[in-house]
């Protein structure tokens, strides 16, 4: 039954059987669902019947969905299939598009209804064409990859896994049969059907997986050919590590420091709290929008499972969360996900004949066939070309370091790429009693993609582990096995670049009888802590987890041990360090305050002996500096004088290609006090003083006053945002907890700064030693990415207030705060 107008107070306390229609006022009708596109632009997908199809004649699914306050599901059924059937339902509701949009490309279909050369940027490292993406996934999908990793009994995923990934598609299918799609991105768009399969699930999932490795470099790996008279594919000069550009080298590898992808998190253990149990802040800074933005969720098997917080579109499981006994959020963490392997190709042979130990071979170059949509409608098959060798894709990537050139070429091995283990990690976690159990549980699961952990539970104990899936490359190994241009790889990025000839045998990852898999790192050879005082990370590695803990003597393809650390996690330490050295406890209170603090740390350090003032004294500008001096020192929206911080920070010089040498510190980093390093601003650098009279010409130029205030210039900029202000700012160079971030804005881009990415599902968990966990959540850009709903913003405006949502955990709490039923049969 499709209920014919839009929810109404009447039913605040009733049971709706079927869809629950929650965009605003007029905008649900009873209308039919979209009409299928023609049957001549639909032929059959690949892999369509080759699992059971969610929803139709083999599955039958139950759950019930109570709504509660801010448009957030607590689904509960029976069963993990019941479970997955109200996830997808609920995801459906909230992110139709991108969901939809999630499933196309994981079909490989984008350019067949979105045209060929439309870009596709996930927000995060992958930008490329609709063809380019499409001629990668089409080939995985032709070799039926993520088939045989469903078929691996140690590689795939486990039977709880499957039954949710099953539901979470009837459930799909449903809400796309049942309702009209209101969300001006896609109510149109000819690929909405109600026919979406497991596996294209699956292999949504899967290029999550890749994000921080093939997933980067899907341009050069549909573009890589062969070398030519035209192309001789030269790398782009120098290849010392001093002459690199180690931003752009970054960049190229998914890391660029002027896009960060990053997230902060907190854990607090009994000795450091008023509750004696344990506490998490953790705020992910992800994307407002696109493949990698998150929805809130519960999911409940009444005396079997219970867990809530936040899920990456497509995903039917909570990725960070907490249960009654242990609370999580993750961090990305600064490990490899994949090594380049170079491979020698001999002049006198074809330029795809590589050489091995074992003697030549040759390179598989592969035929795919993409449908591709022409400007006039019509569609064509055009016929694209990959490159692999047994450890994986050749790529060109010049600007890399990495060409295919005349005397060798380069291909990727991706761990991500040998498992599909991810569902069920996060599946597990949630069933957690401790957090000493929680990692056990996903060391066991092995498919922990690209993140850190950190977790407290109610017993006093706080977790930070980096366990992630990192391709066993040992130092040793590495010293071995680079080759020159490896090396410098390794010299400018931390990336060890190994030696395609011996790939397949002594520059073979290794492996560890603890781990869950060949080739990977297991537990006892991953960085991980366990205390009752606290922990953190702010995605530097894990060599600083607490001001007295120092992991150390771990392998450098995991991040980078006595090195600098940002802004950032300066200030994230300092908030709980700065407290405790007060004498002060952390309380429920205390620690979620930390989120809207806004101290910017940066600003901290320069402060000091009055030299920021200095420098921009030695501008001459007055009016910029009185406007400077006067400044609080915060990035709140009532601060005046974050901007022109900002721009100052964001001119300086960055530091000399020498080890310890930086012109803006007069005290450089010391690995002895890495909280405290590097300090004393350079007032005495002319390039210190320029970039402060850069700073302020670019706030002149933009016509902004040098004492605006700072909540009327940076507003929310996602779609269908409204200008609401918002505190927080710019992260690890100037040093906010609460980063924010403007890239490519969709609304209000008269702005100064409208925020299209960073602070996101925060969470704010405190246990005590009886009764249920405290919990304070916001989803900074709402839960609905519909601008007809009406929860498309109204989080934001929470967020904007920096108030909570009190998020109901407990029978009595979601009965107090709910606005709807959906049962589902």
């Amino acid at each position: 039954m499709r209920p014919s107008r839009p929810l109404a107070a009447s039913l605040l306390a009733s049971a709706v059987v079927g869809s629950l229609l929650l965009p605003g006022a007029g905008s649900s009708t009873a209308a039919p669902p979209a009409v299928p596109a023609a049957a001549a632009a639909a032929a059959p997908r690949a892999g369509a019947d080759e699992l059971p199809q969610g929803g139709r004649s083999r599955d039958r699914y139950a759950a019930d969905i109570t709504w509660t306050e801010h448009g957030i599901p607590h689904i509960t059924a029976d069963d993990f299939g019941g479970l997955g059937y109200g996830s997808g339902y609920a995801a459906a509701e909230m992110s139709a598009c991108t969901l939809l949009d999630t499933l196309l490309t994981g079909r490989g279909e984008r350019s067949r209804w979105l045209g060929p050369d439309a870009v596709y940027d996930d927000q995060v490292t992958l930008r490329a064409t609709n063809l380019q993406v499409d001629t990668v996934v089409t080939d995985l999908r032709d070799r039926k990859v993520v088939e045989q990793l469903l078929a691996d009994p140690v590689r795939g995923p486990g039977r709880e896994a499957r039954q949710m990934v099953q539901g979470y598609v009837a459930g799909i299918n449903r809400w796309v049969r049942e309702n009209e799609i209101t969300d001006p991105a896609c109510r149109d768009a000819r690929y909405i059907d109600d026919d979406a399969t497991p596996l294209d699930v699956w292999y949504g999932v899967y290029l999550a997986n890749l994000l921080a490795s093939t997933g980067v470099f899907m341009g050069s790996i549909a573009d890589a050919a062969p070398p030519s008279p035209t192309d001789p594919g030269l790398p782009e000069l120098p290849v010392r590590a001093a002459d690199v550009d180690r931003d752009a080298l970054l960049a190229g590898l998914g890391r660029d420091p002027e896009r960060p992808f990053g997230s902060n998190a907190t854990a607090v253990g009994a000795e450091a709290t008023s509750t004696r149990s344990g506490m998490i802040l953790g705020n992910p800074h992800f994307p407002w929008r696109g493949r990698y933005h998150f929805t809130q969720q519960h999911l409940t098997i009444p005396g079997e499972y219970d867990v809530a917080g936040a899920s990456l579109v497509g995903s039917p499981v909570v990725n960070i969360g907490f249960n009654d006994r242990v609370a999580w959020s993750h961090t990305v963490s600064t490990a490899y996900r994949f090594t380049p392997y170079e491979y020698l190709t001999p002049v006198a042979l074809s330029p795809t004949t590589y050489l091995t130990d074992a003697g030549p071979a040759e390179l598989e170059r592969r035929e795919v066939e993409v449908v591709v949509r022409r400007e006039d409608g019509t569609l064509e098959t055009v016929t694209e070309d990959v490159y692999r060798t047994p450890e994986g894709y050749v790529i060109d990537a010049p600007d890399l370091l990495m060409p295919w050139g005349v005397a060798s070429f380069w291909a990727i091995r991706d761990a991500n790429g040998e498992h599909l283990r991810t569902i069920d990690t996060f599946l597990e976690m949630g069933k957690a009693r401790d957090v000493e159990d929680l990692l056990r549980r996903q060391d066991r699961a092995g498919g922990m993609p690209w993140v850190n952990t950190t977790a407290a539970d109610r017993d006093g104990n706080v977790l930070y582990a980096d366990h992630s899936v990192v391709p066993h490359v040992t130092d040793e190994m590495a010293a071995t096995c680079m080759t020159v241009v490896g090396r410098v790889l390794e010299q400018v990025a931390g990336l060890p670049g190994l030696d395609g000839t011996r790939a397949g045998s002594s520059c073979a990852w290794g492996a560890d009888e603890d781990a869950a898999r060949p080739g990977i790192f297991g537990p006892a050879n991953l960085p991980d802590v366990v205390n009752r005082s606290w922990v953190h990370n702010a995605n530097d590695s894990y060599w600083t987890p607490s001001y007295d803990d120092r992991l150390e003597g771990f392998d450098g393809i995991i991040g980078c041990e006595q090195c600098t650390r940002t802004m950032r996690t300066r200030m994230v330490a300092a908030y709980v360090g700065d407290r405790l050295a007060a004498g002060k406890k952390e309380t429920p209170r205390s620690l979620a305050g930390h989120q809207h603090e806004n101290r910017v740390m940066a600003a901290e350090v320069m402060r000091a002996d009055g030299a920021l003032d200095e420098v921009c004294e030695a501008t001459g500008e007055t009016e910029a500096c009185a406007a400077l001096a006067a400044w609080d020192g915060r990035s709140d929206r009532t601060s005046r004088g974050v901007h022109l911080f900002e721009a100052f920070v964001g001119n300086l010089p960055a530091p000399l290609p020498v080890v310890g040498l930086d012109p803006v510190w007069t005290v450089p980093f010391d690995p002895a006090d890495p909280f405290g390093t590097p300090r004393g601003l350079n007032v005495d650098n002319p390039q210190v003083v320029q970039a402060m009279q850069a700073a302020i010409d670019q706030v002149r130029d933009a016509g902004v006053a040098f004492d605006a205030r700072w909540g009327d210039l940076q507003v929310a900029g996602d779609r269908g945002a409204p200008p609401i202000g918002l505190g927080g700012g710019a992260a690890d160079s100037v040093g906010n907890a609460n980063a924010l971030a403007s890239y490519l804005p969709e609304e209000n881009d008269d702005r100064y700064k409208p925020i299209t990415y960073g602070s996101s599902h925060i969470q704010a968990i405190a246990f005590r030693r009886n009764g249920p966990p405290i919990a304070r959540t916001i989803l900074t850009y709402s839960q609905s990415e519909d601008p007809t709903s009406r929860f498309s913003a109204d989080q934001t405006r929470l967020f904007g207030a920096e108030k909570w949502v009190r998020f109901a955990w407990t029978d009595s709490q979601i009965r107090r705060d709910r606005i709807a039923v959906t049962r589902l049969r």
